[in-house]
């Protein structure tokens, strides 16, 4: 039987590589409710080095990713638009792999579920 997980990752198409060391969060939204359930930074490749959520941890309902895209470009002397990027999805099917990638400029950010 598949193991459901989540995973993301962020490029920053302006740099045209991935964006290290980017702080993200994740939470669970349930009943008005917003609950932490992990925080991290992405490693060299502009991922997250583990799952998110895996197994019996990815439970169906409503999460939020909110990606730290500010500090980061404040780190690299940008001058960047965006601060915190919330991106909001449904869990349905928990064996399913959710893939919640970024893709981030100082003036623009794009998002889809990946695989």
């Amino acid at each position: 039987m598949p193991v459901g997980r989540l995973t993301t990752h962020v490029l920053d198409v302006r740099l045209g590589q991935p964006a290290r060391d980017l702080a993200f969060e994740l939470f669970r939204i349930a009943d008005g409710v917003r609950t932490s359930l992990c925080r991290g930074r992405t490693n060299d490749d502009g991922r997250a080095a583990a799952p998110l959520l895996e197994g019996a941890g990815l439970k169906a309902g409503l999460y939020e990713l909110v990606f730290a895209a500010g500090d980061y470009q404040d780190r690299l002397s940008e001058s960047g638009f965006y601060d915190d990027i919330p991106i909001r999805f449904r869990v349905t099917d928990t064996a399913a792999h959710y893939h919640v990638p970024l893709q981030l400029s100082p003036f623009g950010y794009s998002t889809y579920r990946g695989s």
